[in-house]
C-alpha cells in the first residue's frame, strides 16, 4: 500500500493505521467503566454527543499493563461507520510508506496477537508493525 499511516508506540513498539481510518487523535479522555465486560473493554466516552467504545490495545494484545505514570491516549478510528477509541502510550507522527516497504507476516507465526498484525513497513530507523485496525475492534467485540 501506498499512502501515509498514523504511528503510536504501545510497550516500546511501533505500530500503524491507515490515515483514512483515523478520526481524531485524543490527548486525554475520560470514560466510564462498563461492568461485565472484557479486560481490553476500558468503558465508553462521550465524545462531542457520540458514545464511543474504549478499547485498551495493551490488553487487546496481551501486553502487560501500562504503568502507572503516563496516562494512555487515543486514537478514534471509524470501523463500520462506527467511532472507537484505541488506548496507546503515545502517538508518534505520520509516514509515508510505499509498498516495497511492506513485508508480509511469516505464515508460521500464531496466536491472538499475530492475527491481528498484517505485515511490517521497514523504515531505516525501525519497524513499523501494520496494525488490522477493523480485525483488531471486531475481535475485541
Amino acid at each position: 500500500m501506498n499512502g501515509q499511516l498514523t504511528t503510536f508506540t504501545l510497550a516500546a513498539h511501533s505500530y500503524g493505521l491507515p490515515v483514512q481510518a483515523v478520526q481524531e487523535v485524543l490527548k486525554e479522555h475520560v470514560s466510564t467503566p462498563v461492568p461485565l465486560t472484557g479486560d481490553d473493554v476500558r468503558g465508553l466516552m462521550n465524545l462531542r454527543g457520540e458514545i464511543v467504545l474504549v478499547l485498551d490495545l495493551r490488553a487487546r494484545l496481551s501486553m502487560p499493563e501500562r504503568s502507572t505514570g503516563a496516562p494512555p491516549m487515543g486514537v478514534v478510528v471509524r470501523v463500520d461507520d462506527e467511532p472507537i477509541c484505541l488506548l496507546v502510550d503515545r502517538i508518534n507522527d505520520v509516514i509515508n510508506v510505499t509498498e516495497d516497504m511492506f513485508e508480509a507476516s511469516p505464515d508460521n507465526l500464531d496466536g491472538p496477537n499475530y492475527e491481528l498484525i498484517r505485515g511490517a513497513y521497514k523504515l531505516p530507523d525501525r519497524l513499523v508493525l501494520a496494525l488490522d485496525v477493523e480485525r483488531a475492534v471486531t475481535e475485541a467485540r
